[in-house]
């Protein structure tokens, strides 16, 4: 991993209550200094392990180039339709418009239609922009900025596609571009190997977004995608990184009941998309692992919560599958998953903590397989996990 771009979360988080929780696409509210705390180990290892850049920071610092920052800020309020606030938010410094931006802007009365009065908010906060996986993937040599399915999260694409097009100077695609209907999100989304994407089809990412990636990369010589439905309920099985990462070169986390086909999994087909000089076929395969050893991988799971079902039950709604590979063998994730963090232990993976790996007191590269865990209970609450939090911007890419 050579570059990450994150988001702490910010006092957007606090900005929800349990009414508008659900339309904030949360099941809990958050308690934000124990996030704090929690965020800064989490943070503190990519600090010690790599380059990591700030969403804030560099929205601030593109805030600063006029044109840029016109751009965005009518954009960002056609989304909301608050067009009449452009000037007064013009008006403010980069700082305080990147903070307006991200934490939102109050209803004011007098100032603002009654509309606006009840969601308290003319310009929404973006409750969820510390997933910055979601809105945004990278997919080989471009970022895919994801037409996302839900309203309050789509102002979050106008920030990541300015910041990737801006900043990094990077080509960005997006599936509506393609198809008004095409939906991607970037949990969905995840690089097998150069010429392998495998995708979650399910209440965030759609059939036409899939077509599009498919239409995309056509031109390829030969290229697959692996396609897993996933349950629409319960909210956990949002996507595929819910239920599947990649861990190492033949090593996998997964959800047991996805490989089985067993309790929310059946009936959920698994896909291989063969696209072969142009020419695409579709071939149904048993589950994923039988799909993946089609394209010359073979890959030996370990399950998340382990071997008893109540327990992987458990932790996969805490987000039990969802690891960040920081290199072949070296992931992250919550500590909470006590299980899932068993079943690494026995399957080989050193068992690190955070706390001492953002210090400096241990170094992953003296491992050749480990899991750095840090502690959490506000931030699964959430509903991610360490993937979610984290967009790779530029990795090394791997030999298999």
């Amino acid at each position: 991993m050579r570059a990450v771009l994150l988001h702490r979360p910010g006092v957007e988080i606090e900005r929800m209550t349990p009414q508008n929780a659900a339309e904030a696409l949360y099941s809990d509210i958050l308690n934000k200094p124990i996030v704090d705390e929690e965020y800064r180990y989490f943070s503190g290892v990519f600090e010690r392990f790599t380059k990591v850049y700030y969403v804030a920071d560099l929205l601030a610092d593109l805030l600063k180039d006029d044109e840029t920052c016109s751009t965005l800020v009518l954009e960002s309020c056609r989304a909301e339709g608050c067009e009449y606030l452009f000037d007064e938010l013009m008006s403010h410094d980069p700082a305080t418009l990147a903070r307006e931006l991200i934490e939102g802007v109050p209803y004011k009365e007098g100032r603002d239609p009654n509309r606006y009065a009840e969601r308290r908010y003319v310009l929404r906060p973006l409750y969820n922009l510390f997933f910055t996986r979601d809105a945004s993937s990278s997919v080989y040599d471009r970022v895919l900025v994801n037409s996302m399915s839900f309203d309050v999260r789509k102002r979050e694409n106008l920030i990541y596609k300015t910041i990737f097009e801006q900043y990094f100077g990077c080509e960005t695609i997006n599936a509506q571009t393609w198809n008004k209907k095409a939906h991607t999100e970037g949990g969905d989304v995840q690089i097998g190997r150069n010429d392998l994407l495998c995708i979650g089809e399910g209440i965030r990412t759609d059939a036409k977004g899939i077509e599009f990636l498919a239409h995309t990369f056509q031109d390829r010589p030969k290229f697959n995608i692996i396609v897993q439905q996933l349950p629409h309920t319960p909210e956990s099985f949002i996507h595929l990184d819910m239920v599947y990462t990649f861990l190492d070169r033949d090593r996998c986390m997964m959800y047991e009941p996805m490989l089985r086909k067993t309790a929310e999994f059946a009936g959920k087909a698994t896909t291989w998309i063969e696209i072969d000089n142009g020419k695409i076929k579709h071939h149904d395969c048993k589950n994923m692992l039988e799909a993946l050893k089609h394209v010359g991988i073979d890959m030996e799971p370990v399950f998340c919560g382990g071997d008893d079902l109540w327990m992987q039950q458990r932790e996969q709604w805490h987000s039990g599958a969802n690891f960040f590979a920081l290199a072949p063998g070296k992931i992250i994730g919550y500590r909470r998953n006590s299980h899932t963090i068993d079943a690494l232990d026995k399957a080989g993976f050193a068992v690190l903590k955070a706390e001492e790996v953002a210090s400096g007191k241990v170094n992953i590269d003296d491992y050749n397989r480990c899991v750095v865990t840090f502690a959490a209970s506000e931030l699964p609450r959430a509903g991610g996990g360490a993937r979610c939090m984290t967009m790779p911007i530029c990795r090394d890419e791997v030999e298999w």
